[in-house]
């Protein structure tokens, strides 16, 4: 059986197809969508990332701008910058790159950025709202993953869910959408970690399985069972080509599992460019709640 492959990048483009279309609405009504990236330091695949993302935004039609600081940047220098942008009317989405220097405290910096603003979705209060099932700004890659599977023509509704992982990130916060009542959810969930005895016993019981490990390949073939879906997040350079270019590798053994599975996202073109467009899906919402406007 070869498994249907779910291209995360068709679906991106769907759905930017879609933004696209509502940022000319909110521009008709004097509303551009604004986006700021705040990076410090010169991390070159921070650098990717955001050059990534501003790339999307301005091909989207969103106003984006880029701020640059040094390594060296103090963590009361980047808490006045967040504060400027949480004021600017202009800006209605506020994304500071990951990881930050050592001198600098990661939860403090989030904490600072207007809830309102938050496109990653990190903030205490939109966590605490997402696990409420409130309305709020979603994690981008749980809520591309729940887009992925809905889109995709995926039954969540009764599934027997299996996550891999437990970060901040995607772990937790996609468990947490796949349980509630919601369109996408109504899962039964387990989710599992380097401390999960066995856990090749859960995995075999999944009917979607979402792996977010970090580890290349640690899922075979041997570990799903006949018929599953699985959604491989995890993107790990296991070395590179003569080329020059970076070779990468999923959490899952792609090449054993494809032959058993009914579908599977590919690494790279699988999860990844989800990231970004719910990013852009954040900032217009971001957008259209600020003005008050509903489309």
């Amino acid at each position: 059986m070869a498994a249907e492959l779910i291209y995360g990048k068709n679906i991106a483009a769907a759905i930017q197809s879609e933004l696209a279309e509502t940022i000319q609405q909110l521009k008709s009504q004097g509303v551009v969508p604004g986006l700021v990236t705040i990076l410090v330091g010169e991390d070159p695949a921070s650098q990717s990332y955001v050059r990534a993302k501003n790339n999307t935004a301005r091909v989207l039609g969103i106003h984006s701008e880029q701020r640059n600081l040094p390594t060296d940047t103090s963590e009361q220098e980047l808490l006045a910058l967040i504060a400027a942008c949480n004021r600017d009317p202009a800006i209605h989405g506020i994304l500071v790159q990951l990881p930050l220097p050592g001198q600098i405290n990661e939860a403090k910096i989030l904490a600072s950025i207007d809830p309102a603003k938050d496109v990653d979705g990190f903030h205490p209060v939109n966590v605490g709202k997402m696990v409420l099932g409130e309305p709020c700004l979603l994690p981008c890659t749980p809520h591309g993953i729940v887009e992925l599977l809905l889109r995709s023509g995926v039954e969540v509704t009764g599934a027997e869910v299996v996550v891999v992982g437990r970060s901040n990130i995607v772990g937790k916060p996609v468990a947490n959408l796949l349980i509630q009542k919601r369109q996408g959810g109504n899962a039964t969930v387990t989710l599992c970690h380097t401390r999960t005895k066995d856990m090749a016993f859960h995995t075999r019981r999944a009917d979607i399985l979402i792996v977010a490990a970090g580890v290349p390949k640690m899922i075979t073939a041997d570990m799903v069972k006949e018929g599953a879906v699985v959604i491989d997040v995890g993107v790990n350079r296991i070395g590179m080509s003569e080329s020059g270019k970076a070779i990468l590798a999923g959490d899952v053994d792609f090449a054993g599992v494809a032959e058993k599975v009914r579908a599977i996202t590919p690494v790279p073109g699988g999860v990844g460019p989800m990231t970004i467009t719910m990013l852009m899906h954040n900032t217009v919402q971001a957008a259209k709640t600020a003005a008050g406007i509903q489309l």
